[in-house]
C-alpha cells in the first residue's frame, strides 16, 4: 500500500490544513489501490486522535484510501470534535459552526486527490459530528457508519438526503448515552433521506468484535452495489 500522505502541497504545514475559521485541521490522508474511489472519513472519539480508527478501518477494507482527522478541540489528553455544555449536552452553535470547517475541509481535500464522496466512520464524538455533517451537509458523504453517536441537534433540518445508506451500532448497556439515543437518530435521519440501518448490541460504549463483524457485512454490501 502506498505510504501515508500529509497532503504538503495543500497549504499544509505537516500534517494538517488550514481552513476557515478555525483554522488548523491536522490529518493524515492514505492512498488505496484505488485512490479515486471513496475513501473511509476517519473521526475519533473524544480524547482521541487522528491514528485511532485507522485498526478498525484495515479490518473494514484494507485496501481503501483513508482520511483520517483530528478533531480541533482540545480535551482529556486528546481532541474532540465540538464543545458540550457544561451538562454534557451538545452545544448546537459550535457543532454547526465546526461541521461547517469540516466539510469544507472534506471537499478541498476531495479535490486535491481525485477522490469520491467520502463514507465516514464515526466513533462516540466523531460519530455525532458524522451525524451533523449528514443533516447538515446531505451531500457530502456516500454513505456512514456511526457507533455510540446521538443526534447532534434538537430539531429536524430541510435539506434532504437522497438514500444515503447509514449504520448505526448503540450498545445496550453504554453508560455514556440514554436510553434511545441512536434510536432517535436513526428516525431523525430517516426523515431527512437517509437509508437507515440501526442496530443495538450487548456491549457498552467501546466498539467490540460484534459491531466489527456488522459493519464488514454492511460496508461489503455498500461497495458491492
Amino acid at each position: 500500500m502506498p505510504a501515508p500522505s500529509s497532503d504538503a502541497d495543500l497549504e499544509l504545514d505537516g500534517p494538517l490544513c488550514h481552513t476557515g475559521s478555525m483554522s488548523k485541521i491536522f490529518h493524515l490522508f492514505t492512498p488505496g489501490a484505488d485512490p479515486v474511489c471513496a475513501p473511509l472519513l476517519l473521526l475519533h472519539g473524544t480524547g482521541g486522535t487522528e491514528l485511532d480508527l485507522l485498526p478498525l478501518a484495515r479490518d473494514l477494507s484494507p485496501e481503501t484510501s483513508t482520511l483520517s482527522v483530528r478533531g480541533t478541540v482540545a480535551i482529556e489528553g486528546g481532541f474532540a470534535f465540538f464543545h458540550r455544555h457544561p451538562d454534557r449536552t451538545v452545544n448546537e452553535a459550535d457543532i454547526t459552526e465546526r461541521a461547517s470547517t469540516l466539510a469544507s475541509f472534506i471537499e478541498k481535500c476531495s479535490s486535491y486527490h481525485g477522490f469520491a464522496a467520502p463514507i465516514a466512520v464515526g466513533f462516540s464524538n466523531g460519530a455525532i459530528m458524522t451525524a451533523a455533517l449528514l443533516l447538515t451537509r446531505p451531500s457530502l458523504l456516500s454513505g456512514a457508519i456511526l457507533f455510540r453517536p446521538l443526534s447532534p441537534l434538537s430539531k429536524d433540518l430541510p435539506a434532504r438526503m437522497h438514500a444515503t445508506p447509514v449504520l448505526i451500532i448503540d450498545g445496550k448497556n453504554d453508560t455514556r448515552r440514554s436510553r434511545g439515543d441512536g434510536l432517535r437518530l436513526a428516525e431523525r435521519l430517516t426523515r431527512a433521506g437517509a437509508a437507515v440501518t440501526h442496530h443495538v448490541l450487548h456491549a457498552g460504549h467501546a466498539i467490540t468484535s460484534g459491531d466489527r463483524q456488522i459493519a464488514r457485512g454492511w460496508f461489503a454490501k455498500r461497495v458491492q452495489t
